[in-house]
């Protein structure tokens, strides 16, 4: 007998959700090809046949300060995203980071009777760890992409379980340096510095003009570098190639990981991009800077030691990470020397290694949708005849 028509709201806020998303739509539309997907994301849900209610960059924010103009059209998509819910009524609903978001749809989906699976889960265990309680009211269940998270929520009630890291089949496969920088049209025989200014707007804002400063520094003590930077999908180029103005720049579009793969030490902002860095097995500094008022906030309530991935998968300073006021081109000009050759640089590749092997197998995108394949197969036998 012929199953009926079934769709699957997909909700997804910045660049790092759209890709993962991505991936589990193609993985699930591989064991169900007649579904339909609908939500908000960016380009590549929408490439993946999602019909996107709106876009992802409607909401892409961070920070307390930044949030708040953007409040009433925060609100108004999440209405439009619940509307199309209750007239759709998907079988079940894959919210994909953005907690603060997602943390208030949720209950508007199961309110809805909508079965609701959270992917990427909130860091309740750096900050506002009380909200763990809500992961288990909201959510049916929770995948996380950092091993450490599911016990900590399993011991707090929560459905949690570890499905892997997405970003494991996001990168390409280790390859020298000149393999990437022959792909990217770069001299092989130069050295290369990787720029990664961020995905949002904010943090080019906040990030390019030291980014620019170290770039210089670093041109004038190493003849011949070649400094790349990639432009996250969704962001403004010309806001990124007015950060670097007069600079002999290369800008790539995307490509972030092969950009990192082609250099020989990187500068990142902080965020999923330096989990892609570390599994490029190249060492790199992590800069972050945010708002005051958000910084104010963050240290009275985040409770971790370090906010670089890399470096709290490995419990241990992995990579150099310079956080807010330290965040000056001589503090980090003084951060990068040392990776460019020597113990320093060995020592971090070691502890690369270590967070690789962490994360265990690929595998994150078809192990979601294994778990979403469930709660459609269980909308399929309720709507069964006799059931």
């Amino acid at each position: 007998m012929a199953r009926a028509q079934q769709s699957v709201l997909v909700v997804a806020g910045e660049a790092s959700g759209d890709a993962h998303g991505a991936d589990v739509v193609r993985a699930l539309a591989t064991l169900r090809p007649e579904l339909t997907f609908f939500g908000m994301g960016g380009p590549k849900l929408a490439a993946a046949g999602v019909e996107l209610v709106h876009g992802a960059h409607e909401i892409s924010v961070m920070g307390i300060a930044e949030v708040l103009p953007k409040i009433p059209r925060i609100l108004s998509v999440m209405g439009d995203l619940t509307r199309a819910a209750a007239e759709r009524r998907p079988a079940v609903a894959l919210l994909i980071d953005v907690p603060d978001f997602n943390l208030r749809l949720a209950p508007k989906l199961k309110a809805l009777s909508i079965p609701v699976v959270s992917y990427v889960a909130p860091m309740v265990w750096a900050w506002r760890e009380g909200r763990a309680a809500q992961l288990s009211k909201v959510f049916d269940e929770v995948c996380c992409i950092l091993p450490f998270e599911e016990p900590f929520l399993r011991a707090r009630g929560v459905n949690a379980t570890y499905v892997g890291s997405p970003v494991l089949e996001q990168v390409p496969p280790p390859a020298p340096p000149a393999h990437f920088r022959r792909a990217l049209g770069l001299d092989e025989s130069r050295p290369v510095l990787a720029v990664l200014p961020g995905s949002r707007r904010s943090e080019v804002a906040r990030l390019g003009g030291v980014m620019a400063e170290v770039a210089k520094e670093q041109l004038r003590r190493h003849p011949g570098l070649q400094v790349v930077v990639p432009v996250a999908p969704g962001l403004d180029r010309t806001l990124v190639e007015q950060a670097f103005t007069g600079l002999p720049v290369a800008f790539v579009d995307g490509r972030a990981p092969e950009v990192v793969g082609a250099c020989d030490v990187g500068l990142v902002a902080s965020g999923t991009a330096t989990l892609e860095a570390g599994l490029m097995r190249r060492p790199f500094v992590i800069i972050y800077r945010v708002s005051p008022l958000t910084y104010a906030v963050g240290r009275a309530l985040v409770r971790i030691p370090f906010f670089g991935l890399v470096n709290l998968l490995a419990n241990r300073p992995v990579v150099p990470e310079l956080l807010q006021g330290d965040v000056t081109a001589p503090r980090v000009v003084e951060a990068l020397e040392p990776l460019w050759v020597g113990p320093s640089r060995e020592a971090c590749l070691l502890g690369l290694d270590d967070v690789r092997a962490s994360l265990g197998a690929p595998g994150a995108a078809r192990r979601v949708a294994e778990r979403l394949q469930r709660h459609l197969e269980r909308d399929s036998a309720a709507k069964a005849p006799g059931a």
